[in-house]
């Protein structure tokens, strides 16, 4: 019998994903659609894509700006490539993101991708080799680890973490709508 393998080293809490910049003056840029704008139609103003919906951080770094321009201040740097972010809003080449945290802001659309990843937000989770109940472990994750998103039932998720597959209870995961199905 296979042992179990545990993922990932937890990231420090959660605490390295973003980082605030401090001392820094803030500047008046475009005005972006507002949230009610977005939300009549459900679709994003620049891609016509569906806003919210989740993307991933592309590099190892993401400067995220209070607003839509290079002249706006920055508030957070993501740290963590691959991490899930939700885009929430459109406005030329900029998406405005959030992460599980709800800490966000504006990021250039060139730093995301559309690659879908998810955090484990439970420690000790269970990868299973079926999506039911009592099905073979066979990798327990920490919390905090980004896997690859794979295919999506009703209530479970086929994740790659750390070169383990395994399926994981959706409520277990940040990156995934609670009614999404992916095949």
């Amino acid at each position: 019998m296979r042992k179990n393998r545990c993922l990932g080293v937890a990231l420090a809490g959660l605490v390295a994903l973003a980082a605030p910049v401090l001392g820094q003056e803030e500047s008046v840029g475009a005005k972006p659609l507002t949230a009610a704008e977005e939300a009549a139609t459900g679709r994003g103003a620049e891609t016509n894509l569906p806003v919210p919906r989740f993307v991933s951080l592309k590099s190892a770094e993401g400067n995220v700006r209070r607003g839509p321009s290079l002249e706006d201040r920055i508030d957070w740097v993501f740290r963590h490539k691959d991490q899930p972010l939700r885009i929430t809003a459109e406005f030329g080449h900029w998406r405005r993101v959030e992460d599980n945290e709800g800490q966000g802001g504006w990021i250039h659309y060139s730093l995301l991708s559309g690659v879908r990843t998810v955090l484990v937000t439970e420690a000790k989770t269970d990868l299973l080799s079926r999506p039911e109940t009592g099905s073979m472990v066979v990798a327990r994750a920490e919390e905090g680890v980004i896997g690859k998103l794979g295919a999506c039932q009703k209530d479970w998720c086929r994740i790659t973490a750390d070169g383990q597959t395994g399926w994981v209870e959706k409520t277990r995961l940040w990156g995934v709508d609670a009614a999404e199905i992916r095949n």
